[in-house]
């Protein structure tokens, strides 16, 4: 995708009135792009604050092995797709910027390593939403089921599926160097041989197999969840005072969820929903391409192609970036760990 978005130094701000959609690419593009560099610093911030905050909390449950792995991921995510991001930027706001090697480089070289890790996140948070679903359907067995030792093995499997399924794609792209006639120098350059054969692969198989699949896995999730969460509500405004107070300490109720389950549960289905509208904008665009081959950089479709593109890349890096904001609000051991490291950092 993002080799597809400029294919010279000038033409991503260059986009006229001889291409539909012009104006809508304009406005998306002077309205999200800048906002690509705030969001990749504060996603950045955010993680390792998650990361730290997970392990002097201690790394002891599955959920916990999960959400940290997730952090990891997301990190390296947004850590990877900043080249790209800024060559974006610089490309569309300052064309004529004197790039001492081939542009391309800072925009393909680590785009598609950065989306393994991507995808890695996105089985991360499927396995997420199975486990709590499996808690709901068998409260019993789940903890002998799902134990930490597993969660671990599943994360590095995770992890080597992602990179396997992105090899093709990965493998496609490499620095080379050429000679400039016009100054008799070298300069880098990003070849590209066979990338039109792997793009198609990429496409079929990453972003749209594995993508819907992942899609349909996290849907289901999230309605079980929704549902259990539904009932449990209703349960519990059933309930005495007598026995609230005791569901407040922790004790289970008749459905065998605690208030911390409940709490696990609505941090899983917010992580899960998110994770669900970051993707639609791919999944969207992706399936277009495999229906209307026109939707491309090269073609007529070339604003519509780079308006979806534009909203894709802002979806995934606001993704990678917001999970803080849910395990603040419902993890109350990652909220009492947070306030006091920020205690001490003001105290110091």
């Amino acid at each position: 995708m993002a080799g597809d978005l400029a294919s010279n130094s000038t033409a991503f701000s260059t986009i006229t009135t001889t291409y539909l959609y012009w104006r809508e690419y304009m406005w998306t593009s002077n309205v999200l792009l800048p906002s690509w560099p705030v969001i990749i610093l504060f996603g950045i911030l955010a993680n390792l604050t998650n990361i730290s905050v997970f392990l002097k909390t201690g790394v002891k449950d599955n959920v916990t092995t999960l959400l940290l792995s997730l952090s990891v991921s997301d990190l390296l995510y947004l850590m990877l797709i900043s080249p790209t991001a800024c060559s974006y930027v610089i490309i569309r706001f300052a064309p004529d910027w004197p790039w001492p090697f081939d542009y391309q480089i800072g925009i393909q070289l680590l785009y598609w390593p950065a989306f393994t890790c991507y995808d890695c996140s996105a089985f991360l948070s499927v396995w997420l939403g199975i486990t709590r679903c499996a808690c709901v359907a068998m409260p019993l067995r789940y903890k002998s089921l799902f134990t930490k030792a597993r969660t671990v093995k599943i994360v590095i499997a995770s992890f080597l599926l992602a990179v396997s399924l992105r090899i093709p794609i990965i493998s496609v792209y490499r620095v080379v160097w050429r000679t400039n006639p016009n100054t008799n120098s070298s300069y880098a350059y990003m070849a590209k041989p066979n990338r039109e054969a792997m793009t198609r692969v990429n496409d079929i198989l990453n972003r749209n197999s594995i993508m819907y699949i992942n899609f349909i896995i996290m849907i289901t999730c999230v309605s079980v969840l929704s549902f259990q969460l539904y009932r449990a509500s209703r349960k519990r405004r059933s309930f005495t005072s007598a026995s609230a107070a005791q569901q407040e300490s922790g004790k289970p109720d008749n459905q065998g969820l605690s208030t911390r389950d409940l709490h696990v549960l609505q941090s899983v289905v917010v992580v899960c929903s998110i994770f669900i509208m970051s993707q639609a904008p791919f999944l969207m665009y992706s399936t277009a391409r495999l229906i209307n081959q026109e939707l491309d950089f090269e073609t007529r479709y070339r604003s519509l192609f780079s308006i979806f593109t534009i909203i894709s890349l802002t979806c995934s890096n606001l993704n990678a970036s917001v999970n803080i904001f849910v395990y603040y609000r419902y993890n109350s051991k990652y909220r009492a760990q947070l306030t006091s490291m920020f205690k001490t950092l003001k105290q110091n």
